[in-house]
């Protein structure tokens, strides 16, 4: 008899193999609801962090839609995949470019590779399309505050009533009245620090006079809180530096001239500065004396402001100039000035002067007229208004205008009265989102007068001969004495520059960059003013260490030709 025989059993075993896979499978897949479409799949997914289960849904589906796109990029994000979720998250927006989550997404993508610049430009798209989205706002700000852009960050920060700071710390601890001090922030501990307050912490800080040098920053806590630093360089006159004193007070002996100075007396922010200059072409003794008042919100000065000054009033600073005039004068003035602070926005003043003048050894020339040559005793009143115009603290701008009006009354034979009146705007630009590797500042300044106004009371544009006009191809002076620089009663003037850090180490500083200057300066008297538009362009350098800034402009005459060197010595900063 043949053996027994069993059916082949390959067949049977497979299919009931795969049957268990099946059962399995199903068991280990999390449950799709009955009918759910794949962007609700994905999207209570998501609301799991079933992230990995997202990706494989949404990569079996032929054509996403921009829902998916999104869910997509984000699980690619959680699980590290950084590159293919921007390129998800891109072709997303793409779909739908009114849908601010691609832009916030994108951010936090940017966010993790650490390029902020790209990070901040994406949540900021994110919310001009979702304006109040809390999530966006507080991640902007914190990205800015990475950058270092403490402003900005406020900005944002606030919209969330938040950074709450705990404490003030100093560092170091500055010598000056605490409670003075204390009067000189807007904000306190244990609240917010909102963006005005520091704004106006900043002017009230700066209008005491004795931190040439300070910066506010936050220092986050373990309890996610901050703390307020206020990292300062107080001006100790004759403290442990005494040298550095001394050199500050000579630094302008190659101009025969002395500075002596001191500051913050009695801690209480009281400073004394003067001048004392004995060149035999344009002697001048000037002293102020200046004081907080109502504590740190209004500040008080007066002066004095001595002069005898030889006069030579020419076309140019070199080559062949015909005189158009010449003179001595002699002036004598007392002045009183009432700052007040508002706030970090704006702030104006009001203030007197008491002056006498006599002309002596003049030559009339063409230039001088009998109505400028008018002596004897002038009351002058003035007043300032300097506000914020546009600030934009995201890209580090800032525009600031102010005006000043004088009104004057000289009592010569017969008495005569005038008015002058000043504008200006300077814009403010830092190009990078931190440091200050660049810079760019851009000025307008115009004046214009009415009536009759004494000699000394004239604008001059160019540099040095104690004018703050620049047009820096222009120089005041010639052989010592003033006059070279274009006189009159109306003026405009601009003045543009970039500024390149090129060394830095420790106290020194660097800077080198281009200028162009233009302007014009008119005058109904035929002997005075520009008559053409004046063109300076050239390079400026500005060398800043232990105290002190020295600026050196090469200039450049346009029109004439002419190139100027001037070096200008001043006191900026203590180390």
């Amino acid at each position: 008899m043949d053996a027994p025989r069993f059916a082949h059993p390959g067949p049977l075993l497979i299919s009931a193999i795969a049957v268990l896979l099946l059962v399995l499978c199903a068991q280990a897949l999390p449950a799709q609801a009955p009918g759910a479409s794949a962007e609700e799949q994905a999207r209570q997914w998501a609301a799991q962090q079933m992230w990995q289960q997202i990706v494989d849904l949404v990569r079996g589906l032929p054509k996403p839609s921009a829902d998916l796109d999104f869910y997509y990029g984000t699980a690619l994000a959680r699980l590290g995949k950084v590159e293919e979720a921007r390129r998800a998250l891109l072709a997303g927006s793409r779909l739908s470019p009114k849908d601010a989550r691609f832009s916030v997404e994108l951010g936090g993508i940017a966010f993790r590779q650490r390029h902020f610049v790209r990070a901040a430009a994406y949540l900021r798209q994110g919310l001009k399309l979702a304006p109040h989205d809390a999530y966006a706002e507080n991640f902007l700000g914190t990205v800015y505050f990475l950058q270092g852009n403490l402003k900005a960050a406020l900005k944002y920060w606030n919209r969330d009533d938040k950074p709450h700071v705990v404490r003030v710390v100093e560092r170091p601890a500055p010598d000056v009245d605490p409670q003075l001090l204390d009067s000189a922030l807007a904000f306190s501990p244990e609240s917010t620090l909102r963006f005005p307050d520091l704004m106006t912490s900043e002017a009230r800080v700066g209008a005491l006079g004795v931190f040439p040098n300070y910066e506010f920053n936050l220092q986050i806590r373990p309890d996610g809180k901050f703390d307020v630093i206020f990292y300062n360089e107080a001006q100790q006159t004759w403290g442990k530096k005494k040298w550095l004193t001394l050199a500050l007070m000579l630094r302008g002996l190659p101009a025969e001239t002395v500075y002596p100075e001191y500051y913050n007396i009695h801690h209480k922010a009281i400073n004394f500065t003067s001048l004392y200059r004995w060149d035999a072409q344009k002697r001048r003794i000037t002293a102020n004396l200046s004081s907080p008042f109502d504590r740190a919100k209004r500040n008080f000065n007066v002066g004095l402001d001595l002069r005898d000054e030889n006069w030579r009033i020419v076309d140019s600073f070199t080559g062949p100039a015909p005189l158009r005039g010449a003179l001595n004068l002699r002036r004598e003035a007392v002045s009183a000035n009432f700052l007040s602070i508002v706030n970090g926005r704006w702030q104006w003043s009001a203030g007197g002067e008491i002056s006498h003048r006599d002309f002596r050894d003049v030559d009339p020339g063409v230039a001088l007229t009998p109505e400028l040559l008018l002596k004897g005793y002038q009351l002058k009143q003035t007043s300032s208004l300097d506000a914020e115009i546009w600030q934009m603290p995201e890209h580090r701008m800032d525009l600031r205008g102010g005006g000043a009006a004088a009104l004057g009354r000289l009592w010569s034979q017969p008495p005569h009265s005038f008015a002058k009146l000043q504008a200006w705007e300077k814009f403010h630009w830092f190009p990078e989102p931190a440091g200050d590797d660049y810079e760019m500042q851009q000025q307008i300044h115009a004046g214009k007068t009415f009536g009759d106004l004494p000699f000394d009371e004239l604008f001059a544009l160019g540099i040095g001969g104690d004018t703050n006009l620049m047009m820096r191809g222009h120089v005041a002076t010639r052989n010592g004495r003033k006059g070279s620089a274009p006189l009159g009663r109306n003026f405009f003037l601009s003045n543009w520059e970039v500024d390149k850090n090129v060394y830095h180490y420790g106290p020194a500083t660097i800077k080198v960059g281009p200028f162009f200057d233009t302007g014009t300066i008119t005058d109904p008297d035929p002997g005075l003013g520009s008559r053409k538009w004046l063109w300076d362009t050239g390079l400026q350098l500005k060398a800043r260490m232990l105290g002190a800034e020295v600026i050196v402009s090469l200039g450049k005459d346009l029109r004439s030709g002419n190139n100027a060197v001037y070096v200008t010595l001043t006191s900026v900063s203590w180390q």
